[in-house]
């Protein structure tokens, strides 16, 4: 079983976890709660609070309508770039791919991804921080994250270098379109509880 460790300065010794060995101890009944693998951290995927939920019901509702249930994947894992995929497998709270589920036959790839949407009321600096450079490293075009506390939408876009190289923020009354549908506006507060 591949075992893989890291320092972090100032932490004890650690464990850098695998997509392989978290299979593992899934086969073994040992890993039996939703989880998701960000940069070789497990990371428990707690009991969601109501407005993260609403938000969330909200985005996924907006995001049906204009790219339609072929082209949607909700909470569900992505690929990201070759060297991040061994120790990163990610669940959005909303994925828009480019292609429909029927055609895919494992996670869908960076290249299959328009837009990424997390849903932050609890993670936001996480959200705007590992995740915003696990995506760009990926170079999914266009990541949105929404502040469920501070009532705004961080929009991401222009992937280089590992860094998103435009990034806006947007308050409730801003109308706002994805990359990949320009006419299909959404007020950021219409994605808010």
């Amino acid at each position: 079983m591949e075992t893989l460790t890291r320092e972090r300065p100032n932490t004890p010794h650690r464990i850098l976890w695998t997509r392989t060995r978290c299979a593992a101890l899934e086969a073994a009944g040992v890993l039996t709660h939703r989880y998701e693998l960000i940069e070789g951290d497990i990371l428990d995927k707690m009991g969601q609070k109501l407005p993260h939920r609403t938000a969330v019901t909200f985005t996924l509702a907006w995001a049906l309508e204009v790219f339609g249930r072929d082209y949607i994947q909700n909470q569900a894992e992505i690929d990201v770039s070759p060297e991040d995929n061994p120790t990163s497998e990610p669940q959005p709270d909303v994925t828009v791919l480019r292609v429909a589920l029927g055609q895919l036959t494992d996670n869908p790839t960076p290249s299959q991804v328009a837009l990424l949407v997390e849903v932050s009321d609890s993670t936001l600096a996480f959200d705007l921080g590992a995740k915003a450079r696990l995506y760009a490293r990926a170079s999914i075009e266009e990541y949105w994250v929404l502040d469920v506390s501070g009532r705004q939408l961080y929009i991401h876009r222009a992937p280089q270098n590992g860094t998103y190289t435009d990034v806006t923020v947007q308050s409730p009354s801003a109308s706002v379109s994805p990359l990949t549908a320009p006419s299909s506006s959404v007020l950021v507060g219409q994605l808010l509880p």
